[in-house]
């Protein structure tokens, strides 16, 4: 059934509901229409409605200008205060109005202290009606405004932070215009409940009349006939609030930039980045430490390992709590975010919706306009200095993201998974680019990233760890080439990872397959894993001469599976019945699924480990050996 067609049962439910709320204001018009006495004319109209403008505006002014800071506040606190007062802000909308007139009488009729200070005229005056909508409609903005709050993108205030931002600057800058959508839904309904309030106001200010007060008396003194015009008045106000509430000004003018000449950064000193990391998120524990011996480094495990919680600690974002930070040789741990000069580009594209390309490379403080032309031309931006992010690709958005970071020309580059939301043809060119960048800048990088590829491409250095703790770490090429587990040769991404016993000095038993390794001192029959790289294993006919030297220790095998994967083929060889081993080439094959053919395992190419009893749990592994 089409969406919206009559015979949805929601059309219906829908359609009965609407008919409830706008047959009584058609029955209106049309009295109204059909009397033509409808008392314009009678005096203290127009002043009444002025009343209840005027003090609906000044109120929706008082409960915005102290309203969205307390929802910023209620949304972003997790504190027991937050809460009550969060549970305190929803109160006025759960009292009848009359009540909170009531209420009110307590903290500022005439015989109370405030009532004393101010001359007993914060009562039945202009101020009085004032105090008593802002009571009444403060919620409405609060709730609105906090659910928007909610939602904002936590990345967006800590790139912010990272670009030299204050908490002020953060609020103003970055929450406030994202949240525009809430807020200004607030708004609205604030200023119509303001305007519209009566309970509350003929109790705490019944003189002068608001155009509520002014409806009544004219009703229950002269009928309903003098209702007309008040009514119609309050109808038409409503109307035109709510048109000019739904235009919606989403984005800033566009304005043509003319880019001025741009002006290459100075190049950065090597800033390699060290840290001692002992931090807890709830219940989750980070204990991460590293002294870097180069400039790249590359932080890699899995969702969930603590990569970006430890990125987080390296920018400063949870403060000096979590350890001592250096940058270089310099301790920033007592060094605020927005002054320790990181370029921070957060997990996604963390770009913010109501600014322009232009207007982001501006954002960081100290941006100029000289080096935002630069870094404009240099990540191929030309062109899209006036879209906004939804206007962009994704590998646009993400090079928007790293010239924004660049324009605040910082010491140390930290990145969190910058290309896992792109595309396979879009993540190789940026890592590219990446990597020409770290030539070209100088600038010391810190990658976290959960593609080993990535990591080995990007870094010279490497961290795997798994639960908040460290597996391995050292020099990229080392890692790669002799993991220090079956669990970071996982994470590496590293295949043909088995189990099997010593058979001999030198020799493991697979599965029933007998495989030469390197001399290891280990009993006869104790329990190990291996793995050796797909790269690493050669295959050959077995009529056809050895194509790694290591003939003698040669397995037959069976192909069960071919597969080109564009850069390489895989071949997958059954030794037995239990033991399949991957093979990887860059050359053609002349093999078919089935053909029987040689698999040498070059000795030096195993990487082996010893477990104690189990060999079904990594929990029991020990080191390499």
């Amino acid at each position: 059934m089409p969406r919206g067609s009559p015979r949805n049962p929601l059309t219906w439910l829908g359609g009965l509901i609407a008919a409830y709320l706008i047959l009584p204001l058609v029955a209106f018009v049309v009295r109204f229409l059909a009397d033509p006495t409808r008392g314009f004319g009678t005096p203290g109209l127009f002043p009444a409605l002025w009343i209840s403008i005027s003090c609906a505006t000044i109120s929706l002014v008082l409960i915005t200008l102290f309203g969205v800071p307390l929802a910023y506040y209620l949304a972003r606190s997790r504190s027991r205060t937050a809460s009550v007062i969060g549970v305190l802000v929803h109160l006025p909308l759960a009292l009848p109005p009359l009540m909170s007139g009531i209420v009110l009488i307590y903290i500022v009729g005439p015989y109370t202290f405030l009532g004393q200070l101010f001359g007993e005229h914060l009562t039945d005056s202009m101020t009085g009606i004032v105090i008593t909508m802002t009571f009444c409609a403060a919620p409405f903005l609060i709730i609105a405004a906090r659910a928007s709050f909610v939602t904002l993108d936590e990345g967006l205030l800590d790139v912010a932070a990272t670009l030299g931002h204050s908490e002020m600057s953060r609020f103003l800058r970055v929450a406030v215009p994202v949240a525009r959508p809430g807020i200004r839904a607030g708004m609205l309904m604030a200023w119509l409940r303001a305007f519209g309030e009566y309970g509350a106001v003929i109790i705490l200010a019944y003189n002068p009349a608001s155009l509520p007060v002014y409806t009544y008396n004219q009703f229950s003194g002269r009928g309903l006939p003098m209702t007309l015009a008040p009514t119609a008045l309050a109808l038409a106000i409503a109307v035109l609030v709510v048109v000019l509430s739904r235009i919606h000004f989403t984005k800033f003018p566009r304005h043509h930039v003319a880019a001025p000449t741009p002006r290459a950064p100075t190049r950065a000193a090597s800033r390699p980045v060290n840290f001692d990391i002992d931090h807890h998120v709830g219940s989750f524990h980070l204990t991460v430490n590293h002294k870097s011996n180069t400039s790249h480094l590359a932080v890699l495990g899995a969702s969930g390992s603590g990569k970006s919680a430890l990125l987080r600690c390296l920018a400063g974002l949870h403060g000096s709590a979590p350890g001592p930070v250096w940058y270089g040789d310099h301790s920033v741990r007592n060094v605020p975010t927005e002054k320790r000069r990181v370029g921070y580009v957060a997990q996604g594209f963390s770009l913010y919706p109501h600014l322009t390309v232009w207007s982001h490379l501006l954002f960081a403080d100290g941006a100029t306009p000289e080096l935002a032309a630069y870094w404009l031309s240099h990540l191929h931006l030309d062109g899209l200095e006036n879209r906004y992010p939804s206007e962009l690709s994704g590998g646009q958005r993400q090079r928007v993201g790293l010239a924004q970071v660049l324009c605040r020309s910082p010491e140390v580059l930290l990145l969190d998974e910058p290309f896992s939301a792109l595309d396979m043809p879009v993540r190789l060119e940026l890592r590219r680019e990446l990597r020409k960048l770290q030539r070209e800048t100088g600038l010391a990088t810190v990658l976290v990233t959960h593609d080993p590829e990535e990591a080995g491409f990007l870094s010279s250095e490497v961290i795997v760890i798994a639960s908040g703790r460290v597996l391995q770490s050292g020099a990229s090429r080392e890692v790669f080439a002799r993991p220090a587990s079956p669990e970071v040769a996982r994470l590496l991404g590293i295949a043909n990872l088995h189990h099997a016993t010593v058979a001999a000095r030198g020799q493991i038993d697979a599965c029933g397959a007998f495989i030469a390794v390197d001399t290891i001192d280990l009993p006869v029959g104790a329990a190990v894993l291996w793995s050796i790289r797909p790269e690493h294993v050669a295959i050959s006919s077995t009529e056809g001469s050895s194509q790694s030297g290591h003939a003698d220790v040669a397995l037959l095998g069976t192909i069960t599976d071919i597969a080109d994967v564009g850069t390489a083929i895989d071949l997958f060889i059954a030794i037995t019945g239990e033991l399949e081993i991957q093979a990887r080439t860059l050359d053609p094959v002349d093999f078919q699924v089935g053909t029987r053919c040689r698999v040498e395992l070059p000795p030096e190419a195993i990487s082996l480990w010893a477990v104690s009893t189990s060999l079904d749990s990594d929990a029991n592994l020990s080191t390499n050996v």
